[in-house]
């Protein structure tokens, strides 16, 4: 008998995660599903009796991505790890119970935690954007200390923080496929509805890279856009730069992914 992979999804609750999750499961795969709270988690009874399990936590919260990680890892090892979950333009700074930007805890911080304490999967799956072109800078004031408050800014440095992350364990990780997606500007709740991207191609490239045996899809450190890769920015590809996130990320979560 063929074992059939078992696959963890952040923000599963709505959007491009919830989509990709729909798919898997239609398609008899094993998926654990997640939701930011109980409230939230409410809104997969359509989806629960047929996944693999539901986890709970705020990722904007160290302690409860910590908890998470326990929760999937009690589970079992999953064979794909897609990191969907994400807040787009937050209005201000906003500082966590752990004292960062809302945006930097989210989108960078809990995938980068999650990616070290979770048993370490054939896959990972980083959602990118293609607003991390617009992110060159440096590290110094990742966690918007000193600059004034920007959220498009906020945004898109964390997306060249995941995509170089991805990139990353690609390099650092041989045995791992792992790899960014761009879903593009799609009509979801984040994106709005006057999005314009095509919302099937931006889910059904994650659940591809998932799950395909595709040579196309199992490849490593690719950033994908629709299924097509495309050329990342050249700060996300440069070793330095990611060698230098790696030791800044290590330093405001205090867990160390190498």
């Amino acid at each position: 008998m063929i074992p059939v992979p078992r696959i963890f999804i952040t923000g599963s609750a709505d959007g491009l995660g919830r989509a990709a999750a729909g798919v898997l499961i239609g398609e008899g795969h094993h998926v654990v599903l997640h939701a930011r709270s109980r409230e939230r988690a409410a809104a997969l009874s359509d989806l629960a009796p047929a996944a693999a399990g539901v986890v709970i936590a705020d990722l904007s919260s160290a302690a409860e991505t910590r908890d998470l990680a326990g929760q999937v890892n009690q589970i079992g090892r999953m064979d794909t790890v897609i990191h969907n979950a994400g807040i787009f333009l937050e209005p201000s700074r906003a500082a966590t119970a752990d004292g960062h930007a809302t945006t930097l805890a989210v989108n960078t911080l809990a995938p980068y935690l999650l990616t070290a304490l979770i048993g370490r999967p054939d896959r990972l799956i980083y959602l990118s954007s293609g607003l991390h072109h617009a992110a060159a800078g440096s590290l110094r004031d990742i966690d918007w200390t000193e600059r004034s408050w920007n959220a498009a800014q906020a945004y898109a440095e964390s997306k060249l923080h995941v995509t170089a992350l991805a990139l990353t364990l690609a390099r650092a990780w041989p045995d791992v496929l792992s790899n960014a997606v761009d879903p593009g500007w799609v009509p979801t709740k984040m994106g709005g509805p006057t999005a314009t991207g095509d919302l099937e191609m931006g889910y059904l490239t994650q659940t591809w890279l998932a799950v395909s045996n595709d040579a196309a899809a199992t490849v490593s450190g690719g950033y994908w856009y629709h299924r097509q890769r495309q050329l990342p920015s050249a700060q996300a590809r440069d070793p330095a730069f990611q060698d230098q996130l790696m030791d800044r990320l290590a330093a405001l979560t205090g867990v160390a992914l190498f």
